[in-house]
């Protein structure tokens, strides 16, 4: 963490927010950057609202995926396996985490991505719950499977791959304000809708629950030291 009261850095990377009054004035627009060994910048994460932010895990996971994920849970379904992941585990108002649905189908097996006409594709969906948004889902590049019987080119999913949805804290006063010293654990529910298919036969469509926990905990206002304040 760099003390910065002056803004000076802020200022060199180019993120001053000029618009921000108050005690936020003189501060930076909440994101980061990913430096290489060389110190080349060759990611950036930015949000729009300086009360929303990536976690730093969420940050890791989005740009590795099989490295950012904590499993939470692992789930045997009809036809496929699931692991259920999230990047972090506890969250704070403000913070933007991720949930993961890694799906294994084994060979010869797919399902039909999002899109997909005259078929049931998968679909991940998510309830809302107390002070947690979740995004709308995010899925991986479908592969074009060629079906000789019927003579048609579908989208599907074959394999390994991962559904992920970005889940926002909410940072409303009336919800952080509630949270206490200790916080709160806030449940996400959801189910994941497929049907999973091989060469010779369609299988009966399945629903599957899912469920993630998140313990939300209170920001931490106390005051910074006078040396390094803004000023």
């Amino acid at each position: 963490m760099l003390a910065d009261p002056d803004s000076q850095i802020i200022r060199a990377y180019g993120v001053l927010n000029s618009e921000a009054t108050r005690q936020q004035k003189g501060m930076a627009r909440p994101g980061y950057f990913v430096l290489d060994t060389k110190g080349v910048i060759r990611e950036k994460f930015f949000e729009e609202k300086y009360r929303q932010r990536l976690s730093g895990n969420d940050v890791i996971s989005t740009l590795f995926p099989e490295l950012g994920a904590e499993v939470t849970d692992q789930v045997e379904a009809p036809h496929l396996r699931v692991a259920l992941q999230q990047s972090d585990r506890t969250g704070w108002p403000g913070e933007l985490l991720s949930l993961g649905v890694e799906v294994q189908l084994p060979p010869g097996v797919h399902v039909y991505s999002p899109g997909t006409k005259d078929y049931k594709p998968i679909q991940l969906t998510l309830e809302p719950s107390e002070g947690l948004e979740p995004s709308p889902p995010v899925y991986p590049r479908s592969k074009t499977l060629y079906l000789p019987v019927i003579k048609e080119r579908v989208p599907v999913f074959e394999g390994t791959f991962r559904i992920r949805a970005d889940l926002l804290v909410s940072s409303a006063a009336a919800f952080s304000g509630a949270l206490g010293a200790d916080g709160k654990t806030v449940t996400i529910s959801g189910k994941l809708d497929y049907q999973a298919c091989d060469s010779k036969i369609c299988y009966l469509p399945e629903s599957m629950p899912v469920q993630w926990q998140v313990q939300v905990m209170p920001l931490d206002r106390q005051n910074a030291p006078d040396a390094i304040r803004h000023k």
